[in-house]
């Protein structure tokens, strides 16, 4: 009889032998949660007649773990609570966990008795409430550092003896390495999906300031010593440093853009990108897109996943420009944007976090849009917490002396003429006229002056005649001013520009297109000092 009981132990022992061979050979080919449930409950459910197996994971705090695997034909699934007990987190050091992680061997818990306690951990208490009686549990460990726990969950008590034991452990061992190698596996996706998003994002930038290097007019500073821009500038100084949202008000060609790039440029945020979107520029079905960015396949035409300017404005500023234009149903979206500070791409189902500094900027009288309801109020006055106004150059004219040698200089060069001054009278024209289309129409009629100009003097402007309206009307004088007084101010302006140099190249005689010693006799005769334009 002990021959016989002998025998049927080695042959027990053999099996078991056979069966972690063939199951480890099983599981060297597992990648993913699927294929691992797959192979514990197609080779271990009728050998060890359990109901469900659960594997959870350690989380970084050491301190609680979540789920890693559950069984989809767990008979505790149709239990109100079994979502909630596979999405939380769970403390280790609850007194059944805290045992399991300090024993080498499985140990095995009755679920009735726990049920009598008063603490018991949730996935205890639905797997009792749903029938099932006994739970063995053991750990999962890495040089000598647990990682994780595998519970096999049993309909009745005493299911295994102390063998049945033996052989969950060295199961466990098996197990744990293909957990082990899934999670390390798991890593390195999620790192190589990261790259792959950075990787995206910098060659979103990349295609993005390549795009603005080219449209971009490049201003080395805005020119303006007038007392309308000092009054610009001292605002610019006193909010650049700050974060908070700046709305830019003007008429088309005052250049809006210039200063928002001198707020960001003078900011914290200065070393990362400043995003420009113009909404009036953009189709209505791509504004949304292009703001907030789609997924893959959410509309025709979406072929692969883009992220919006907000995202790629993060860290950085977004300007808004020609906000007066965007229609009304994107405002909201715009608004709950800023509000929340968070984005959702078009077809996509989380929210993104952003953290963006917001620059608008309108030529429309954006109180009139409110109160006629083409502009919502609470935007407005969610842009409008810190307004600069810029001045049209009619009401500048001081600075078009200045305005005007830019542009010749920047042309020439750009045009490879040796063009350096323009004629006093035609600078009193560009003086006189209305400018409608302000800076960015002066700036393209230096350009085309340049191109017809054939000496190293602009004799001619070709400023667009009056229209016949414009005729009839009065002149409007804010000040007047005798010819010496109108020349002074000239020479002065010219003076201010050239930093005080007189004479030699870039000098306020060669731009003034006169002789030195005649420029010097007027700055003597109209009472000129070094003190007045250092």
């Amino acid at each position: 009889m002990s021959n016989i009981l002998a025998n049927e132990q080695i042959a027990d022992r053999e099996s078991e032998r056979e069966l972690l061979l063939s199951i480890s050979t099983d599981l060297a080919a597992v990648r993913n949660h699927k294929e691992l449930i797959s192979v514990i409950t197609r080779r271990l459910k009728n050998k060890l007649a359990f109901s469900h197996i659960f594997i959870g994971i350690v989380n970084e705090d050491q301190s609680t773990f979540s789920t890693f695997v559950t069984d989809p034909d767990s008979q505790s699934k149709g239990h109100p609570e079994y979502d909630e007990a596979i999405r939380s987190k769970w403390p280790i050091n609850d007194g059944i966990m805290n045992k399991v992680s300090a024993s080498s061997m499985p140990l095995v818990f009755n679920l009735e008795e726990l049920s009598k306690q008063p603490d018991i951990p949730l996935y205890f208490k639905i797997n009792y409430e749903s029938g099932l009686n006994q739970v063995i549990i053991t750990r999962f460990s890495k040089g000598g550092k647990v990682f994780g726990f595998w519970a096999i969950f049993f309909g009745g008590k005493d299911v295994l003896d102390k063998a049945g034991h033996i052989l969950i452990a060295g199961l466990a061992n098996q197990i744990s390495i293909t957990v082990s190698n899934i999670m390390a596996n798991e890593k390195v996706i999620s790192q190589l999906e990261v790259i792959k998003r950075y990787k995206k994002q910098l060659e979103e930038e990349r295609i993005y300031l390549k795009e603005e290097i080219e449209t971009s007019h490049n201003y080395s500073e805005i020119i303006g010593n007038g007392p309308e821009m000092q009054k610009v500038f001292r605002l610019v100084s006193k909010v650049a440093p700050s974060d908070s949202t700046v709305l830019i008000l003007g008429e088309t060609g005052t250049g809006k853009e210039l200063i928002a790039r001198a707020i960001h440029n003078n900011s914290p945020r200065k070393n990362s990108l400043m995003v420009k979107v113009n909404c009036a520029t953009l189709p209505v079905n791509l504004i949304e897109s292009e703001l907030f960015g789609h997924e893959r396949g959410s509309f025709t035409g979406a072929t692969e996943r883009r992220i919006g300017k907000f995202e790629l404005a993060n860290n950085g500023t977004l300007f808004l420009d020609e906000i007066g234009d965007l229609p009304l149903e994107l405002q909201a979206k715009l608004l709950r944007a800023l509000q929340e500070k968070e984005v959702e791409r078009i077809g996509g189902k989380d929210s993104i976090k952003v953290d963006v500094r917001i620059i608008a900027a309108t030529n429309r009288d954006l109180d009139k849009e409110t109160a006629e309801g083409r502009f919502r109020s609470d935007l407005y006055y969610r842009l409008n917490i810190f307004p600069i106004n810029l001045p049209p150059l009619r009401l500048r004219t001081e600075d078009i002396p200045l305005l005007a040698a830019h542009f010749i200089q920047r042309f020439s060069k750009k045009l490879g003429r040796h063009i350096d001054k323009i004629s006093n009278s035609e600078l009193q024209e560009l003086r006189h006229y209305n400018w409608p289309g302000n800076i960015r129409e002066l700036e393209h009629l230096i350009e085309r002056s340049i191109i017809l100009t054939t000496g190293d003097t602009i004799t001619n402007i070709p400023l667009p005649s009056p229209k016949p309206k414009e005729l009839n009307q009065p002149q409007q004088y804010s000040s007047l001013k005798t010819i010496d007084e109108n020349e002074r101010d000239h020479i002065l302006t010219m003076l201010k520009y050239c930093k005080g140099k007189v004479t030699g190249d870039g000098g306020a005689a060669q731009l003034l297109g006169v002789p030195n010693s005649t420029l010097s006799s007027k700055m003597k005769r109209l009472g000129i000092k070094k003190e007045h334009f250092k």
